[in-house]
């Protein structure tokens, strides 16, 4: 009945899932263990009419001008431009920090000297990974990176990952930049922005072809098999002869032969609040203070002002556990150079299936923003299929 079995529905799986369809003609079947499409950008209207994230803080950005059109043919899009403010000392600065942070943290005459000493260094506009700073022989530069670190960096990171920013990888800290630059702005991609009636009518329209077929609240496990030495696949009982997309979790796919992959999962707290608003803006991180990480605010990002309540939800990170139901949802892989090795092998072991492809940021281990899994996507329809 299907050339493609797709595993998951978040972007990876839905995009990939529309190009055979539309660009192939395949028929194609989409198997999603949730009960809804979208994977973890999807988002509802709650009880009170704010349009949330059930799974934490999704804002589209990219630079990449054809995943932003490709994606545009599935949604208008809403113009935002998101801001993070940090709570350190009892104070809400920008995040990342900036040299407008710099003026407000420090006396006058000190946030003057460290500015100039930044911009001479690395120059205006630019962007430099805290984990870099903190090797400057300057000793106001150098404290001023242990400052940023002790302050903003450590402890948010200890919570997010569950330990040391140090044993973290690059590709992780590198995501955490000091801005040598007065743009309170998040991010500064070319293309920022939301889509105007959420992220899950993008799927709706991504999966809405005659083509394409789903199968929600169901474990690919519980009407596929997968024979793990010959490569087999069955659906339904029967033999699949065709081609299997798996964007989950590697380590679950072959059965856990060379053990558990770690993952971090997130925890979320709504609360809905009859104050037109809560905080300054759309998030708020808490790197010191409380067991949450952020608060992040969804009229912000929505832009429903007119409502007369608000909806916030406060984040809790937490290690994976596939036997937890409070826990079982992975988010993150844990970038450390044993995970790496771990996963590794079973990178290795899956050349051998060549009817199986792996995209995605627990197929292939990798931190895939948004754009980045289109792009990711869109890359591996082409040079595969």
């Amino acid at each position: 009945m299907f050339d493609f079995i797709i595993i998951g529905a978040g972007f990876a799986g839905s995009v990939l899932a529309e190009r055979l369809a539309t660009q192939r003609q395949k028929r194609v079947l989409v198997i999603d263990k949730r009960r809804h499409i979208g994977g973890n950008c999807f988002d509802c209207f709650d009880q009170h009419g704010v349009l949330i994230h059930q799974y934490g803080p999704h804002l589209f950005h990219t630079d990449n001008k054809a995943v932003f059109d490709y994606l545009g043919q599935f949604t208008e899009w809403r113009q935002y431009q998101h801001h993070v403010l940090a709570f350190i000392d009892g104070q809400e600065v920008p995040a990342p920090f900036n040299l407008n942070a710099i003026d407000q943290l420090f006396p006058p005459a000190l946030a003057e000297a460290l500015t100039a000493k930044l911009i001479n260094a690395y120059g205006y506009g630019k962007k430099v990974p805290i984990l870099e700073l903190r090797q400057q022989n300057d000793e106001q530069l150098k404290f001023l990176a242990d400052y940023i670190y002790n302050k903003l960096f450590v402890n948010y990171t200890a919570k997010q990952w569950g330990c040391k920013p140090e044993d973290i990888s690059p590709e992780v800290t590198g995501r955490v930049p000091v801005h040598i630059s007065r743009d309170n702005r998040y991010f500064q991609d070319r293309y920022q922005a939301v889509p105007k009636y959420g992220y899950t009518k993008i799927f709706e329209n991504l999966l809405n072809h005659p083509n394409i077929n789903l199968l929600l609240n169901t474990d690919f496990k519980s009407v596929m098999d997968f024979n793990t030495d010959t490569g087999a696949l069955s659906l339904f009982g029967a033999p699949f002869e065709g081609q299997l997309i798996y964007t989950g979790l590697i380590d679950e796919l072959f059965n856990y032969r060379f053990g558990e992959l770690p993952y971090r999962s997130l925890k979320f707290d709504f609360e809905h609040l009859n104050t037109e608003y809560f905080q300054a803006t759309t998030t708020v991180n808490y790197p010191n203070d409380y067991d949450y990480t952020r608060i992040t605010e969804f009229k912000y990002i929505s832009g429903q002002s007119t409502l007369p309540g608000t909806t916030i939800v406060k984040e809790y990170p937490q290690d994976y556990d596939r036997n937890d139901r409070e826990k079982d949802i992975p988010y993150y892989p844990i970038f450390t150079d044993a995970n790496a090795q771990n996963y590794a092998k079973y990178q290795e072991f899956a050349k051998q299936f060549q009817h199986i492809t792996l995209v995605g940021r627990l197929a292939e281990n990798r931190y895939y923003d948004m754009d980045d899994m289109v792009a990711r996507a869109l890359e591996v329809f082409q040079e595969k299929f």
